[in-house]
């Protein structure tokens, strides 16, 4: 860190007896939220694996909703189940009594939020849930409210303090909300066995998907990648480096298998007067490191980057062990994965 980076910091963070007050509440607010998500995960019973089940059995979408700030949270739950593999959308309880309970039809499940039960905004979108037979899952903090004894499945809230002095904003109970509605998700993504190839279709863009691209997607193919015969003479294979680019040459015996590679350390490493008529199988380090085409990015870029040598270029290779592509770390970072 340097000096003028520090003293920024001890410009912004002075210790004063306000700044002292604010890092309290903060921690307080947290400690306060913090013990509603433990009592949260101490509640949970057999009505969340309940809950699980009908949101997996849906055959149409997954309706989220709720009014005021449920409903901010109720947003943030839909992107999440559309992201990791469960269709859902948000819908506005006061929309919906105008027109939007259209978008709610059979084969869709109901997921809504209410801390009080009593959102007045809720009571068509309810109604609408009975009238077409559609599930219903409650996240609501009284077990006894008419949300509550509506839902086909109910997942109470405990009773846990709202944060800060007054203690009425809703702090805690919307923290337990949007977690709730992330552990249906996961739960949900392990239900259905959704793996890193399905996070990455509703993820394409940003640096999460360049990472989650597969190796096929940004290798150099046909006449780009840089090969010779175990054979050839190392004057020959130079020629190719210097051609390809890549700033080595991978070796391949007579069925065409990749059996070793040579790098400008090689090069280094053997250099001598008679370097350019030996031939390349006495130059060449055996067993290169390979990867598969079908492989992440992410998982290449490990490869070239961990052990105890890094390197800058990684064959291709398909089960028989045939070079079908070479990727270059450049390749990574143009693709934004590096």
């Amino acid at each position: 860190m340097t000096a003028a980076l520090a003293g920024l910091e001890a410009e912004a963070l002075p210790d004063t007896d306000g700044a002292r007050a604010d890092l309290a509440v903060a921690r307080d607010v947290l400690a306060t939220e913090a013990a509603g998500l433990h009592a949260l995960s101490a509640a949970l019973d057999a009505r969340f694996s309940a809950a699980v089940s009908l949101l997996a059995a849906a055959e149409g979408r997954v309706v989220v909703s709720g009014m005021g700030k449920s409903g901010h949270i109720a947003r943030k739950i839909a992107a999440t189940f559309a992201s990791t593999g469960t269709p859902a959308l948000f819908v506005h309880p006061a929309e919906a009594s105008h027109g939007d309970l259209g978008m709610v039809v059979p084969g869709d499940a109901v997921l809504a939020l209410s801390n009080s039960g009593e959102t007045a905004e809720l009571a068509d979108l309810i109604d609408h849930t009975h009238r077409f037979g559609l599930p219903l899952i409650a996240i609501t903090g009284q077990p006894g409210s008419t949300l509550a004894r509506a839902a086909t499945v109910l997942l109470a809230l405990p009773a846990a303090r709202e944060a800060g002095v007054l203690g009425l904003a809703p702090t805690t109970s919307t923290t337990m909300q949007l977690a709730l509605g992330d552990a249906l998700a996961v739960a949900l993504i392990a239900r259905r066995g959704f793996g890193a190839a399905d996070f990455r279709t509703f993820h394409p863009g940003g640096r999460l998907g360049s990472r989650l691209k597969r190796v096929a997607q940004l290798m150099h193919t046909g006449p780009e990648i840089p090969l010779a015969p175990s054979g050839m003479p190392m004057h020959a294979a130079l020629l190719t480096m210097t051609e390809k680019r890549f700033g080595c040459v991978g070796i391949a015996d007579p069925a065409g298998r990749l059996v070793g590679i040579v790098t400008d350390g090689d090069l280094r490493r053997a250099m001598a007067p008679d370097l350019l008529s030996r031939q390349v199988a006495e130059v060449m380090t055996q067993h290169p490191r390979t990867i598969a085409p079908e492989a992440l990015a992410a998982d290449a870029l490990r490869l070239m980057t961990t052990g105890e040598q890094r390197i800058t270029a990684l064959f291709v290779v398909d089960e028989a062990g045939v070079p079908v592509g070479i990727l270059h770390i450049h390749d990574l970072l143009r693709a934004g994965v590096a």
